[in-house]
């Protein structure tokens, strides 16, 4: 029998769809616009995002998802149905099986809401797994030996943090700072310092083009452009990378501390390990450059970012979904 199998990495910022033998066929931004005469879903993902903060009265461009977790029910089962189709083709005889990455702070409501959102949007049955388990077969790791990894995934909304060990978590913590706070602190930074107002979409360009998580010698600067906060007119400044460093200090030392919680709980074998391994970084903002060597200096354990990082959960549900049997244990809930 033929039946179709779809992983969905359900991110904040953005949504990742993976099939198996197939690789990841979409990657796009998680972004609705709807219109608000008639309450109907105008764009989804790339198309929508291209409206953030540009739209009419008439139509509404927002993220469903918040802090990693369901903001707007309707429209995140709007958004699965789109995903799914796409995915699975409008004309198919079989509904898929589906699985989702939830981050590890979840409630049961939460977790409830994302398997019934996946229902209602097509799927035969719906799946959940942590994104740190997630993040750590599709890096590559062994989550079933006897022998402690650690797994820092840092997405948009969330940051979660886990040792797992012989199939689960051995321990965890999931805090909601993570890529989008940080873009939210360097447009609160330009305000405050340079009296310009900048989008979020501005705020992150700055991030990626030029952030750090450690000071530099040699800087980079970078030209923007926002609404001077006086004159209410336009106008142009340029911004540095320490500057950057400056804006997000505060978020990344709550990252940090979420970091040393966990190794400060972990059993004295398992820390064996992970002084042996170090840590595993996953997820988009973990490509901010030098916050890897950040973590490794306050914690005294070495950090290091994981290959093709971004798409490392959504390639973990896919695995998964392929060996349903094997990591039941890792696997929370299914409809």
């Amino acid at each position: 029998m033929f039946l179709q199998k779809i992983g969905i990495d359900l991110g904040t910022a953005n949504t990742l769809v993976f099939v198996p033998k197939k690789g990841i066929i979409i990657n796009e931004p998680t972004v609705v616009a709807i219109s608000t005469v008639d309450n109907k879903i105008m764009a989804v993902g790339g198309e929508a995002k291209e409206m953030l903060g540009r739209t009419p009265d008439t139509i509404v461009a927002h993220r469903p998802m918040k802090d990693g977790v369901i903001a707007d029910y309707r429209v995140t089962e709007a958004m699965l149905r789109y995903f799914i189709n796409k995915a699975a083709g409008n004309i198919r005889f079989f509904r898929p099986e589906v699985m989702i990455s939830v981050p590890g702070g979840i409630t049961s409501t939460e977790r409830r809401a994302v398997i019934d959102a996946a229902t209602a949007a097509g799927a035969k049955a719906a799946y959940v797994i942590k994104e740190t388990v997630a993040a750590a077969i599709g890096a590559g790791i062994d989550i079933a030996a006897a022998s402690g990894n650690m797994i820092i995934d840092i997405g948009g909304g969330t940051t979660d943090v886990a040792i797992l060990s012989l199939g689960g978590i051995v321990t965890q913590t999931s805090v909601r700072v993570a890529g989008n706070k940080l873009d939210a602190a360097i447009a609160a930074y330009i305000k405050k310092r340079h009296g310009l107002a900048v989008g979020d979409r501005t705020a992150e360009e700055i991030k990626i083009k030029i952030g750090s998580a450690l000071p530099v010698e040699k800087q980079t600067t970078i030209e923007i452009r926002g609404r001077d906060m006086v004159q209410g007119l336009p106008k142009t400044i340029q911004i540095s990378t320490n500057e950057v460093v400056e804006a997000i200090q505060d978020e990344l030392r709550e990252i940090i501390k979420a970091i040393r919680s966990v190794l400060q709980e972990t059993p004295p074998e398992l820390a064996a390990d992970i002084i042996d391994k170090g840590m595993v970084m996953t997820g988009g903002t973990a490509l901010l450059k030098n916050l890897d060597k950040l973590i490794g200096q306050s914690t005294g354990v070495p950090a290091y970012v994981a290959e093709d990082a971004i798409l490392c959960v959504v390639k973990g549900t896919g695995v998964a979904l392929d060996n349903l049997e094997s990591y039941k244990k890792s696997i929370l809930a299914s409809k």
